[in-house]
C-alpha cells in the first residue's frame, strides 16, 4: 500500500504545511499542486516528509523555477499534476479530462480552486485538495487529501479538514 499526501495553494505559509506533515507521516509521496509561494520547496518538503516530492508552479509562483507539469506513475496509475489555471478550471473542469487524455493519464491532480474535488468520469479521476491557507468551500476549513493506493491498484481518496486550535491542529473529515 502507498500513502500520498496531496496539498495545494499554501501561498508561502509553510508552517501549517510542516505541522500537517508531522501529523500525517509517514507518507510515501507528497504532491503539491501549485501556488507554493517560496523558493526551495521541493528540497524542504522532501526533507520534512522524508519522501519524494512532486510540485508544480501556480499562477502566483512568479520567479520560482518550478515546472508547469509533473508526471509520475504509481502502482499502475499514470498521474499528471498541474495547477489548473492554464486549463481555466474556475469555469469548467472538462478541459482537465481532455488534458488527461492528451497526456495518457488516468489521474489529474490540480489546484487553483481552493476547494476540494474528487471527481471521476470514465477512467479519469480529477483530484483537487483545496487550500491549506485560503479555503473557499462552505465550511471555511483548510483541506488536503490522503490518497491510498492498495497493492491491487485500488485507489481511495480521503478529503480531510484542519481546525487550528489553541493546542495545535485537529484533523477532521
Amino acid at each position: 500500500m502507498k500513502k500520498v499526501l496531496i496539498v495545494s495553494d499554501t501561498h508561502g505559509y509553510s508552517d501549517l504545511l510542516n505541522e500537517l506533515i508531522k501529523l500525517v507521516k509517514p507518507v510515501d509521496l507528497l504532491v503539491h499542486c501549485g501556488d507554493v509561494g517560496y523558493r526551495g520547496a521541493r528540497e524542504k518538503l522532501s526533507y520534512a516528509a522524508d519522501c519524494p516530492v512532486y510540485l508544480v508552479s501556480g499562477n502566483n509562483d512568479y520567479g520560482y523555477d518550478y515546472p508547469m507539469l509533473e508526471r509520475f506513475r504509481i502502482e499502475g496509475h499514470e498521474v499528471i499534476v498541474t495547477h489548473g489555471h492554464r486549463q481555466r478550471v474556475y469555469y469548467d473542469l472538462s478541459p482537465l479530462y481532455y488534458f488527461a487524455e492528451e497526456n495518457g493519464a488516468d489521474i489529474v491532480m490540480f489546484g487553483h480552486l481552493h476547494m476540494p474535488v474528487v471527481q471521476k468520469d470514465g477512467g479519469i479521476i480529477l483530484v483537487n485538495p483545496g487550500s491549506l491557507t485560503y479555503p473557499r468551500q462552505s465550511n471555511g476549513l483548510p483541506s488536503y487529501i490522503i490518497m491510498t493506493v492498495e497493492d491491487d491498484g485500488a485507489l481511495r481518496f480521503a478529503v480531510r479538514y484542519i481546525k487550528v486550535t489553541g493546542h495545535g491542529l485537529e484533523i477532521t473529515g
